[in-house]
């Protein structure tokens, strides 16, 4: 079932289920859903309640998964058109010729095609080439060096993912977009790290922020570059 309710001028809608449960719990999603799931013996009213009371903490919640959401702006892929690799950006060059290739050179990215039509499915495949490349290499010390807290992610994966740049999931597979080679190193350090220290904490607690913190003491201002950028 499907409830709101107004917290200043913002509107909170949230699924409600009920359950065999003795208190009332309310988790907000990394896709910014707000779920509540409540005693069976509870009355609307009383529900109604105890969200307001946490209206602030889940507008809170869903800013940081909002931070988290990338923005990708309409691309043309006309020759003269910037493009981002590694937080620098770069002048698209477009070229007719006989092969289907994508080369970086000085401050060009340079998209040799047969079609005009093609360029952008070429530079998207060369953009998840590199990520398959530099994120594995920018993560093999991270991951290394979380084997302090005797976690180990099952794996590294890149996929495309429209709402976020990175997860992982309950079998500890990390997950991460793409899009994210388009961002300065450290912004993909920052990423990767904080999926890494769901491996220990799974919810974004103080607990979490804490770990996360002490493994990336500046994470604040990665994170913020990283909306900026590619906003």
């Amino acid at each position: 079932m499907t409830h709101s309710i107004l917290f200043g001028s913002k509107e909170i809608q949230f699924n409600l289920s009920y359950s065999e449960r003795k208190s009332l719990g309310i988790t907000v999603t990394p896709d910014m859903e707000v779920i509540v799931k409540a005693p069976i013996d509870s009355t609307i009213d009383k529900i109604l309640e105890k969200v307001k009371k946490k209206a602030a903490w889940i507008i809170k919640q869903q800013g940081f998964f909002l931070s988290f959401q990338p923005k990708m702006p309409e691309r043309r892929y006309v020759s003269g058109e910037t493009h981002l690799y590694l937080g620098r950006q770069y002048r698209l060059q477009i070229t007719i010729g006989d092969n289907e290739v994508v080369m970086h050179r000085g401050s060009f990215i340079e998209v040799i095609t047969k079609e005009k039509s093609k360029a952008g499915e070429l530079l998207k495949q060369w953009y998840r080439q590199k990520a398959n490349e530099k994120f594995a290499y920018i993560a093999k010390p991270l991951v290394e060096g979380f084997k302090k807290h005797h976690k180990q992610p099952t794996g590294l994966f890149i996929q495309d993912m429209p709402t976020r740049w990175g997860s992982c999931t309950t079998k500890g597979k990390i997950i991460l977009n793409p899009e994210l080679i388009k961002a300065p190193r450290h912004c993909i350090e920052y990423v990767i790290i904080h999926e890494l220290c769901h491996l220990v904490h799974h919810d974004h607690t103080q607990k979490f922020i804490d770990l996360q913190t002490r493994e990336m003491p500046d994470w604040e201002k990665w994170k913020d570059k990283l909306e900026r950028l590619l906003a």
